[in-house]
C-alpha cells in the first residue's frame, strides 16, 4: 500500500495520455498502474493528471536600479504553485567584488528558507566577471549548470565577451541562456525618439525592432557555433528571431528557443492605454503585433520554438509610473507578472483552440524545460522521479485578476481573460501543497537542485 495514489485521472505527459492510477511513496512516483491503493487516495475522475510545470526563467526579488521585484522567493514561489508550476530557475548576479561562489551563497541564502518549491539557479556573467571565467567550473561543480549572458543593459557582453564566455561555459559543459537584443541600435533608437518627444510607452517596441533582435539572435547563434557549445535563446517574441533559431537547428545547432505567455496573449497595443496603463506592460524585448504573435503559436505547434516559460519579473503600478512620470519610456522598469497563469494559459489559448495537442502543452511547459535545464527527475510522469504532479480540470473557468491570482503586485497583464482549464491540486515531493484554491504548503519546503548536464 502506498502512501499517497491519485486514482481515476487522464494521465499526460509529452508522449502519451491514458487512464492510471500513480502511486506515491517516500516523495517519489513508485508506480503506474489500475486498481493501486494508498493510505490516501485522491480521486482525480474527470481531471488530467500532469507533471509539475518547470519555469526555467523567473526573476523574484530582482533589483533592477533603484526597484526590486515585488515577488520575493515566498510570495513568488507560491504563487507558482497554484498555477501547478513546481520548479523555478531563478538567477545570480555577482556583484564587482564577489566570487561566483560567494554570489552563489548570497542567492541561495535569499531563497533557501523562503522558497516553497523547488529552484535552481542561472549564474549571470557580465562584463565584470570577463577575469574570473576560470570560476566557471566552480559554478558549475557547486550545481548551477546554466550561464546567463546578456546582449543588453549595464550587464551587456560584446561579441569578444561573448566568445570568450561560451567557450568558459562548453569547458565545462555548461548551458548558455541568452537574452539576445541589438543593444546598440536600441540605445540609439531611445535617443532619437526621445530627441522629438516620443516619450510615451507607445515607442518602447518601436526602439526595439523585430529584424534587430532576429540578427542579434542569429548572431549569437554564429558565435556559439563557431565555439561549438549548444545554447538556449530566452524570451523570442518575433518571426525574426524564429528564423533564425529554425535554420540553425535544420542545419544541426544545438540551439533551443523560448517564448512566454506576455507574447502569446497580448499585442503592442496595450501600450497605447493611457497614463499608467500603458506603462505596466512594458518589457523587453518588447510585446509585438499580432502577426508576430501568430508567428509565436505556430512555432510553438511545428516545434521551432521549444519551450514556453515566464520571464516573470513583477514591479508595482508605482513602480512602472516613474517612467510616466519622467516623460521617457526608457525609465519605465520593464517585466511583467505571468508566473501563475502560465500553465492554464498555454492549455486554454493553445491546446483548446486545437493549435496544440495536450502532449505538446506539458512538453512546452513541463519536459522539455526540466531536461533543458538539467532537472533530472522533474518534468515527467516516470516511477523513481519526483511525485511534483498537478491535478488539472479541464472544466474549470478562472477570470484572471488581482483578486484571483496570487503574485504580489497589484495589476495583472491579463485581468479580465478568461481562462477555461486550470489546477486544482499541486503536490511537491509528494505532498499537497495546494488544494482546491487553499494553500498548504511552508517557506522553505523548496529545495536548491543542483543542476548538471551528462
Amino acid at each position: 500500500m502506498y502512501e499517497l495514489v491519485i486514482k481515476n485521472g487522464t494521465v499526460v505527459t509529452a508522449v502519451a495520455t491514458y487512464q492510471a492510477d500513480i502511486g506515491i511513496q517516500a516523495e517519489k512516483i513508485a508506480a503506474i498502474g489500475t486498481h493501486l491503493a494508498g493510505k490516501r487516495e485522491i480521486d482525480a475522475a474527470g481531471k488530467l493528471v500532469i507533471p509539475g510545470a518547470v519555469d526555467i526563467h523567473v526573476h523574484l526579488q530582482m533589483p533592477i536600479g533603484n526597484f526590486v521585484s515585488s515577488d520575493d522567493f515566498y510570495s513568488g514561489t507560491r504563487a507558482a504553485a497554484f498555477g501547478g508550476t513546481t520548479s523555478i530557475v531563478d538567477f545570480v548576479e555577482p556583484h564587482a567584488t564577489e566570487s561566483l561562489l560567494q554570489a552563489l551563497a548570497a542567492r541561495r541564502a535569499e531563497a533557501d528558507s523562503r522558497v516553497v518549491i523547488d529552484y535552481g539557479l542561472h549564474m549571470t556573467i557580465g562584463p565584470e566577471q570577463m577575469d574570473i571565467l576560470d570560476q566557471v567550473s566552480a559554478a558549475y561543480a557547486a550545481g548551477c549548470g546554466s550561464f546567463k549572458l546578456y546582449m543588453a543593459y549595464g550587464l551587456r557582453l560584446t561579441d569578444d565577451q561573448l566568445y570568450r564566455a561560451l567557450q568558459a561555459i562548453r569547458d565545462v559543459n555548461g548551458l548558455p541562456v541568452v537574452h539576445a537584443e541589438n543593444w546598440d541600435m536600441i540605445c540609439q533608437l531611445i535617443a532619437d525618439n526621445l530627441a522629438v518627444s516620443r516619450t510615451s510607452p507607445h515607442w518602447h517596441p518601436r526602439s526595439r525592432p523585430a529584424r534587430m533582435e532576429g540578427e542579434a539572435v542569429g548572431r549569437v547563434i554564429d558565435i556559439a557555433t563557431q565555439v561549438g557549445t549548444r545554447i538556449h535563446i530566452f524570451h523570442v517574441t518575433c518571426a525574426e528571431a524564429v528564423q533564425r533559431i529554425k535554420k540553425a537547428r535544420q542545419m544541426g545547432a544545438a540551439v533551443t528557443g523560448e517564448t512566454c505567455p506576455q507574447y502569446l496573449l497580448q499585442t503592442w497595443d496595450a501600450y497605447d492605454q493611457p497614463g499608467v496603463e500603458g506603462a505596466l506592460p512594458v518589457c523587453a524585448p518588447p510585446i509585438r503585433d499580432e502577426d508576430q504573435q501568430n508567428a509565436l503559436w505556430q512555432a510553438l505547434a511545428r516545434g521551432d520554438l521549444q519551450v514556453v516559460t515566464t520571464d516573470h519579473c513583477p514591479f508595482t503600478r508605482a513602480d512602472k509610473e516613474t517612467g510616466i512620470l519622467a516623460n521617457d519610456f526608457s525609465q519605465i522598469p520593464g517585466g511583467v507578472p505571468s508566473i501563475e497563469s502560465r500553465y492554464a494559459a498555454v492549455y486554454a489559448f493553445g491546446v483548446r483552440s486545437g493549435l496544440l495537442t495536450l502532449n505538446q502543452w506539458v512538453e512546452l511547459c513541463a519536459t522539455t524545460p526540466a531536461r533543458l535545464a538539467g532537472f533530472a527527475s522533474k518534468g515527467d510522469i516516470i516511477p523513481g522521479y519526483d511525485a511534483d504532479l498537478v491535478i488539472f480540470d479541464p472544466q474549470k473557468t478562472v477570470t484572471l485578476s488581482t483578486d484571483t491570482l496570487h503574485e504580489n503586485v497589484d495589476w495583472t497583464l491579463y485581468a479580465g481573460l478568461e481562462v477555461q482549464g486550470w489546477p486544482t491540486t499541486t503536490l511537491s515531493h509528494g505532498k499537497v501543497i495546494v488544494n482546491d484554491g487553499q494553500f498548504l504548503g511552508a517557506a522553505g519546503n523548496g529545495r536548491f537542485v543542483p543542476r548538471f548536464f551528462n
